[in-house]
């Protein structure tokens, strides 16, 4: 019996003259998304405390942490950019929720200390997306529904992306299909625990958010290099339901032939990439649109509103939403009254909805006060019709006056709406402004180009120089409001 790892460890085998024009194109959609989201955190609190853990960590080496000057080795790397990635959470959405802060960092270090080629890259990250959108897939969903009722999982985590991330750092070191698979088994019985729940309810919650993406990289890199070392990994871990991994990770639902149906050939993570035009928790973001469209039509002033009301969906009624204490900027990642304040107030990038003077403005924080919200009417019914579906309504009172608007799918989704997917050239700007103060012009154009013909390049190093720059200070800084 050909085990479900050892099928999982066959795939990394795919050449990249067999990947699809779409999937290559994704890949290097998601990884300039990633850079840029890196590039705007470096000065961030969990992206502060990322650099200097890699940093006490990691040692010299040959791989850049992005934005600095740091040149580490590949566990160091690794971690740093995996918390630069995922710290202002503007990062790309995948199920199981997001997966490249996690399966991204590793193959990043790994192709840079080898020198390895920008088609190496592009597999490592098309099969490493492929992987764990497949597995997320396979369990439990933050999002499950059942008769006509929302079904939040009692346990659930993106920690089944360790098998992604290890798939793709075996890759790049040049394994063997059965050096692959016993990686890939030493990493579900290393596997960090899902907590992300316990995330959810314990508000204002742990700052270092629903999976510390750092630790994930450490555990696929020491898996990819047991194996290598000459560690055998438990290769029958995914397909015993009784004490395996599905067990021990607690999902209710576990459905193998999702993962393996038509692998290699029919490539399904990039139908279901979203990507952020906001740095906010994704529920937000059909609401934002809405809002931010209300308020520039009718020139409003976040002084002159009255109240604002939200219909939002049904898994948003739990603490971290509900959160309305503010002392860190991730706290004000997921609080909806927070963030609704927030867009009133049209930040004019994605990194500035980061910013810590509008994060702990007066303004915005009185603001807050006024926002209610309820669960959306129709939120069950238009996400089982459609996956994409976020349903948002908002309803804002001022100057004496009532102004709604309603919206299904946010913009930055593949959805029935062609004007939701994000354009290349709209995540190109989006780059740009994260970009912008960190590395110079010149370098993140330079970015924008190896990346758009991230094929051609010949050694993955020549890209990652371009995302370092000058030395940064590592001293403490506060971000709490006066």
């Amino acid at each position: 019996m050909t085990t479900l790892i050892q099928q999982l460890a066959a795939f990394t085998q795919v050449r990249y003259e067999d990947l699809p024009p779409a999937v290559i194109e994704e890949s290097k959609r998601l990884l300039l998304d990633s850079i840029g989201a890196a590039l705007a955190a470096v000065d961030s609190p969990k992206g502060r405390i990322g650099i200097d853990y890699g940093v006490l960590t990691g040692g010299t080496g040959k791989s850049t942490v992005v934005g600095t000057s740091h040149k580490l080795n590949i566990f160091g790397a690794a971690f740093a950019n995996a918390e630069l990635i995922n710290a202002l959470d503007m990062d790309a959405i995948l199920p199981p929720g997001h997966v490249t802060p996690y399966v991204l960092p590793g193959a990043l270090a790994v192709a840079e200390e080898r020198g390895m080629s920008g088609k190496e890259l592009i597999r490592a990250i098309a099969v490493s997306h492929e992987i764990s959108y497949r597995l997320g897939k396979a369990m439990d969903y933050l999002r499950d529904t059942k008769d006509g009722k929302i079904a939040t999982p009692r346990v659930y985590g993106y920690s089944s992306t360790v098998f992604g991330a290890t798939a793709a750092i075996a890759m790049l070191q040049g394994h063997t299909a059965e050096r692959t698979a016993h990686a890939l088994g030493i990493a579900g019985c290393t596997s960090p625990v899902n907590a992300q729940m316990a995330w959810f309810d314990h508000a204002p919650s742990s700052t270092i958010k629903y999976l510390l993406g750092g630790t994930l990289t450490q555990t696929a890199m020491t898996a990819a290099h047991m194996a290598l070392l000459g560690h055998r990994g438990d290769i029958m871990v995914l397909d015993d339901r009784e004490v395996g991994y599905p067990r021990f990770m607690g999902t209710n639902r576990w459905e193998p032939d999702v993962i393996t149906k038509g692998l290699g050939k029919d490539w399904r993570f990039p139908a279901e990439t979203s990507y952020k035009p906001y740095a906010h928790c994704r529920i937000l973001h059909a609401l934002a649109d809405v809002l931010i469209d209300m308020v520039k039509a009718k020139n409003i002033k976040p002084e002159e509103i009255e109240s604002i009301k939200i219909w939002v969906e049904g898994m948003a009624a739990r603490p971290i939403w509900l959160n309305r204490e503010i002392h860190d900027v991730m706290d004000a990642q997921f609080s909806i009254a927070h963030g609704i304040a927030v867009a009133a107030h049209c930040p004019p990038t994605a990194r500035a909805w980061q910013d810590p003077e509008l994060v702990f403005s007066k303004s915005v924080m009185a603001l807050m006060e006024k926002v209610t919200h309820e669960v959306h009417p129709d939120y069950v019914k238009l996400l089982t019709s459609h996956g994409a579906s976020r349903p948002a309504k908002v309803e804002l009172r001022a100057r004496g006056e009532t102004f709604t608007g309603e919206k299904r799918y946010p913009k930055g989704s593949p959805s029935p709406d062609p004007s939701s997917a994000m354009t290349n050239e709209e995540l190109q700007a989006k780059f740009h402004a994260n970009s912008l103060g960190v590395i110079t012009a010149s370098s993140a154009e330079g970015i924008v180009a190896s990346v758009s013909g991230l094929e051609s390049v010949r050694n993955v190093g020549q890209l990652m120089e371009l995302t370092a720059t000058a030395p940064i200070n590592t001293g403490e800084k506060s971000f709490e409001p006066a």
